[in-house]
């Protein structure tokens, strides 16, 4: 071998061996750099999570940087108005409509079920169609008029197998006023409608008016005046009428409604009101016999007491043994008030059975009843032979 081939050999021996140590002590580099980047605690390595958007920044408080949750599709969503083909506009709490033109509802879903005004619902006439497509159900009302007036209520169904229910939570309604230039109110075929007011119910006067633009006022028939509105005993809602929170006998009487719509003045149907104390809840009779042994031939006395509140008529029954032959039912009645805070009533009623027989001897119940339910208590009463007196 010449010495120019030996340098050559050399000399590629010794490049070879510097790249060599140029690649080991670039892992060593790179492998020491990933531990202090792991060690460091000033540097973070990148999160693999996607970006919170433009909310997400530095400046972010801790717990605060949360991925955002898509809010839950709201149930009026579910519903639109076709205003014109190919034209649609989502709902609000009400939509106006003036008498004569058609409404187009849609609402999403598969199935659905649609709920309509009470005057609707026994439609003879043709003017309600609905229909059931792919995707979503469509409720047309053709021929309109102020009497359609009211809520309409869309229901998606859930179903199981051929089982299917109302989903009352997700449940679409729009509250829908025809308007009618010569109808302020929606007609009524009676000129006096009976309305029981009870102590404890708020009571609702409809005065429903077929326009959200009208000023409606309430009134009294005799002495015939404006009933004042404050909103906290009596207020009043454009979609439900005038209520009367809490009843009291004052509001008792004949009060109709007046409606002015610009140069219109019209009067609604007279709402005749009677006030029923109506009681907190069912009668708590207590029962008791004068005694639960009774000798044959002595008189027996079984008494049933009812506490309730003033002005609450109480009805009391009984049933007996003796009804069983015929024992005719003799009975004293008592209704006195009772002194205190509470001012009640105490109504007591005394079965009277004279001249005790065998066959008295058994169960003895009373039932209490007033407008709110009924309920009834019994007690046993034994009849045992006389002792008679020994003789002298």
């Amino acid at each position: 071998m010449t010495s120019g081939t030996l340098f050559g050999s050399k000399r590629r021996l010794v490049l070879s061996t510097l790249l060599i140590c140029l690649i080991i002590s670039e892992l060593v580099y790179c492998h020491k750099d990933a531990n202090e980047r792991k060690k460091s605690p000033g540097r973070k390595a990148k999160s693999s999570k996607p970006k919170l958007g433009k909310a997400a920044t530095k400046d972010t408080p801790a717990g605060k940087n949360k991925a955002k949750v898509k809010a839950p599709v709201q149930a009026q969503t579910l519903l639109t108005q076709v205003i014109n083909k190919g034209k649609f506009t989502k709902v609000g709490e009400t939509i106006s409509v003036q008498a004569g033109d058609t409404l187009e509802l849609r609402c999403r879903g598969k199935p659905v079920q649609w709920g309509v005004p009470p005057y609707l619902e026994d439609d003879d006439e043709g003017r309600l169609r609905i229909v059931q497509n792919e995707r979503y159900g469509v409720l047309t009302l053709v021929n309109t008029t102020g009497a359609d007036t009211g809520e309409y209520t869309c229901y998606p169904m859930f179903c199981e197998n051929t089982d299917c229910r109302k989903n009352y939570d997700k449940a679409g309604k729009v509250f829908v006023f025809f308007m009618d230039p010569q109808e302020l109110f929606v007609p009524s075929s009676d000129y006096y409608e009976v309305i029981q007011l009870r102590t404890n119910w708020p009571t609702r006067l409809p005065c429903q008016v077929t326009s959200p633009e009208a000023n409606v006022t309430l009134h009294r028939e005799y002495p015939p005046v404006e009933v004042p509105v404050d909103g906290t005993e009596i207020s009043f809602n454009i979609r439900k009428g005038f209520t009367i929170h809490r009843p009291r006998p004052h509001h008792a009487g004949a009060l109709y409604c007046v409606a002015s719509l610009g140069r219109l003045r019209q009067s609604s149907t007279k709402y005749m009101l009677i006030y029923v104390n109506y009681p907190m809840a069912p009668p708590a009779p207590v029962i008791q016999a004068n005694a639960s042994s009774v000798a044959t031939g002595d008189n027996l006395r079984v008494s049933c007491t009812v506490m309730g509140e003033r002005d609450v008529v109480v009805d009391v029954t009984w049933e007996f043994p003796g009804q069983k032959i015929g024992r005719p039912q003799y009975t004293q009645e008592s209704i006195s008030a009772v002194s205190g805070v509470s001012g009640g009533l105490m109504t007591q009623s005394i079965l009277l059975v004279d001249e005790v027989r065998d066959v008295d001897q058994g169960t003895y119940t009373c039932t209490a009843e007033n407008l709110q339910g009924s309920k009834s208590v019994s007690t046993t009463v034994n009849v045992i032979p006389k002792v008679k007196p020994p003789k002298p």
